[in-house]
């Protein structure tokens, strides 16, 4: 009998992606543009999209707000910059008089700079950890009833690595490799992204601790919309839990919410590191086709599951932002690295071509992921 796949409406898919990447862009560009505006940099235009203005008002700073016809990005584009991407424009800066460089993004102090690239990705961190928070403060932490027993091998799968390097019923995992496991859910993180990865589990075995090697067995698990992930394993399980979910104050909760996001963005380091050694295939990397379709599953699944899908790809849209490729924030970030150590900015040549083949490197990854989407993925369920 053939697998039943779920399929969201196609509607859904496209509601789905303007409800995460509109509400994601446009925060992540108010980051930029507050902490300009705080340092009394004056922002030409504020762009949700690209691309041609679709609708738009100027408003008494001189400000273009406008909504542009590709809803896959955004940007603020500040006094002195040359286009969306910030390549300082050169000619211009230099023919301004003093008066008008003050409120200039370019001859602002090199730290503010580097404040207001860096509020982009920040806001978007933020605002992941207050909807990570506002599910611990609403639901409690998940407490399990038999903590004594978390870490516990109570009976292995049919093909079980654990088993073949040696492990038995009843040992219990203490640590992988010298890290200590409280639960087993921290077993199932220290193993799920690493498939293959040679490990040595710590048991305790009636008295004694033994030290057993392990290559991380992998499969490929599948969710109900046909959607497969490969994942490393163990192949053991532990005892049947019953878990209360305890209530936690505020604070609590934004430590619980800023672990889970430092676990994700964890994850997505090891995800990219695997990739470009070869652990993982180039097949995983996503785009806009992808994220819509996610987006479409998500919310058809209800509003929980689509706020912490948001939460998710905001980390995600904060970490990719963060890489040293010139034209995204973590470029603008790292060329200022270098000028704080210089005691000088790059060149404007130098900087105008590292900013244009970052550019064209960013737009050659989007061509890549978009026509990876289409050929990887099972097209919005046709």
């Amino acid at each position: 009998m053939p697998e039943l796949i779920e399929s969201p409406p196609f509607w859904m898919y496209i509601v789905g992606l303007l409800l995460v990447i509109g509400p994601l862009v446009t925060i992540h560009e108010l980051g930029h543009y507050l902490v300009g505006r705080l340092f009394g940099v004056k922002a030409e235009a504020f762009s949700v999209g690209f691309g041609k203005e679709l609708a738009g008002f100027t408003d008494r700073r001189g400000t273009r707000w406008k909504l542009s016809a590709l809803p896959l990005g955004g940007y603020v584009q500040f006094k002195g910059d040359m286009n969306p991407a910030s390549i300082p424009d050169k000619d211009a800066l230099d023919a301004s008089p003093e008066e008008e460089r003050r409120d200039a993004f370019h001859f602002q102090p090199l730290w503010q700079r580097a404040l207001i690239v860096f509020a982009g990705p920040a806001i978007n961190l933020l605002a992941a950890i207050a909807i990570l928070a506002s599910f611990a403060l609403f639901y409690g932490k998940p407490v399990p009833q038999d903590m004594e027993n978390q870490t516990v091998v109570a009976r292995f799968s049919e093909e079980s690595v654990a088993r073949a390097a040696g492990v038995e019923v009843g040992d219990r995992i203490v640590a992988v490799d010298d890290k200590p496991m409280k639960q087993f859910q921290d077993i199932v993180r220290a193993v799920a992204i690493y498939p293959g990865r040679d490990i040595e589990l710590t048991v305790q075995r009636d008295d004694e601790r033994i030290e057993i090697p392990v290559t991380i067995g992998s499969t490929i698990r599948k969710d109900r919309f046909g959607n497969e992930s490969k994942v490393g394993v163990l192949g053991i399980y532990s005892t049947e839990q019953q878990y209360r979910f305890e209530s936690v104050g505020l604070g609590e909760s934004i430590a619980i919410a800023s672990r889970q996001t430092v676990d994700i963005v964890r994850m997505m380091g090891t995800g990219i590191g695997q990739i470009f050694t070869g652990e993982r295939s180039v097949r995983e990397l996503g785009g806009p086709v992808r994220i819509a379709k996610y987006s479409g599953e998500q919310l058809s699944l209800g509003l929980q599951a689509f706020a912490w899908f948001a939460a998710l790809i905001s980390i995600n849209l904060a970490f990719i932002n963060l890489l040293p490729i010139p034209a995204l924030d973590g470029g603008h970030l790292a060329f200022y690295a270098a000028e704080a150590v210089r005691r000088k900015p790059i060149g404007p040549r130098g900087q105008e071509w590292a900013f244009r083949a970052g550019v064209a490197l960013v737009l050659m990854l989007m061509l890549f992921v978009t026509v990876n989407d289409v050929v990887s993925l099972t097209l919005f369920g046709s």
